[in-house]
């Protein structure tokens, strides 16, 4: 199988865009045909059921469990039921669920902003525009430099706790992760301040509706030593959990840069990357583990990624653009490594 180098600075080059505008017309046809954009009502309806179950599952045990150290075992699972819904609440973003916008927007601010204290409008925002570039370095948010540089252009450019972190930041990654739960209640509630999110209002009550209800929830169940614990235990497994989940659809790949923008096609497939595995890595990841399907036909339903990996892969091979895949474990070594790359000017002294 073809696979893209995987260089620091490397990027697929905008005159690919010659006489391609037509490949991703009739690779859709053919996923078309194959009736994979079809909704799933059915399976929707169950995993949503499952994952509701499990939500409130945790919420019964941590009441059970009550005063006990024991409950450090049920912030592990709210962690897990957490990022469940989480990953569901994309799919529904992504309208993989709901037709309609109405829908889509209330059970999408339901579990997210009201469930699990992660802002929909702000995430929503941010995804649509990493959707639309992937890994370019000024259009993608998620590439943007922040704690993490993701090039080495970002790396020289990065100042203070940027530029000390960047230097051992492939070592760093995972223990950072841990704080990714943190940022993400954060970055919801910073984003109320931003005029273009859509029901401020509503989104902030529904927000900090949550962070009252939840720190309201461990402190009275729970003395403060086991409340700040569970609080610990419960929101770093739950960012180690979302950044393990997301990290290995994108990062290692390919990089955009200023008017660097392939056709749609080339443009999602030579920056994703795929992780092979079975019904537990779909399961575990919630389907991003076909992430360059996800990409091409971002309101496919889930279950349905699988069926078009072997449409996609073909015709990719069919029309010589590289696909990438690789194993969990192995996803994860390409983006340190990466990293380590990204950051050997800051190593150097640049």
């Amino acid at each position: 199988m073809t696979t893209p180098a995987l260089a620091t600075e490397s990027s697929p080059r905008s005159s690919r865009r010659s006489g391609a505008d037509g490949d991703y017309a009739r690779l859709l046809r053919r996923i078309s045909a194959a009736g994979l954009m079809n909704r799933r009502p059915v399976y929707y309806a169950v995993r949503l059921s499952l994952v509701g179950i499990a939500f409130v599952a945790g919420w019964a045990a941590f009441v059970l469990v009550g005063d006990s150290w024991w409950t450090l075992m049920v912030a592990a699972f709210m962690a897990v039921s957490f990022a469940q819904v989480a990953l569901v609440m994309h799919d529904v973003a992504h309208r993989q669920v709901f037709r309609l916008r109405r829908p889509t927007e209330i059970v999408g601010r339901v579990v997210g902003n009201a469930g699990i204290g992660l802002g929909y409008g702000w995430w929503q925002d941010k995804h649509t525009r990493h959707h639309a570039n992937p890994n370019h370095e000024e259009l993608d948010p998620d590439v943007a430099p922040d704690v993490l540089v993701w090039s080495q252009r970002q790396a020289r450019a990065s100042r203070g706790l940027t530029r000390l972190i960047g230097r051992a930041q492939a070592y760093l990654f995972f223990p950072l992760l841990m704080l990714e739960g943190l940022n993400l209640h954060a970055a919801g509630v910073r984003a109320l301040r931003n005029r273009s999110v859509k029901h401020r209002a509503l989104e902030g009550a529904l927000l900090f509706g949550h962070f009252a209800a939840y720190l309201a929830a461990l402190f009275v169940m729970l003395p403060a030593d086991k409340a700040f614990a569970f609080l610990a235990v419960h929101q770093a497994l739950f960012g180690l959990y979302m950044g393990c989940a997301f990290a290995p659809n994108h990062k290692g790949m390919p990089t955009l840069t200023g008017d660097d923008r392939p056709d749609y096609l080339r443009r999602q497939v030579l920056t994703s990357r795929n992780v092979r595995g079975g019904v537990l890595t779909d399961l575990a990841l919630g389907g991003l583990n076909y992430q360059i399907e996800h990409h091409l036909f971002p309101s496919m339903p889930m279950p349905n990624l699988r069926h078009a990996q072997v449409i996609v892969r073909d015709y990719c091979a069919e029309i010589g653009v590289p696909y990438h895949e690789t194993g969990l474990i192995a996803s994860y070594r390409e983006a340190l490594r990466h990293l380590h790359q990204v950051g050997a000017p800051l190593r150097a002294g640049d």
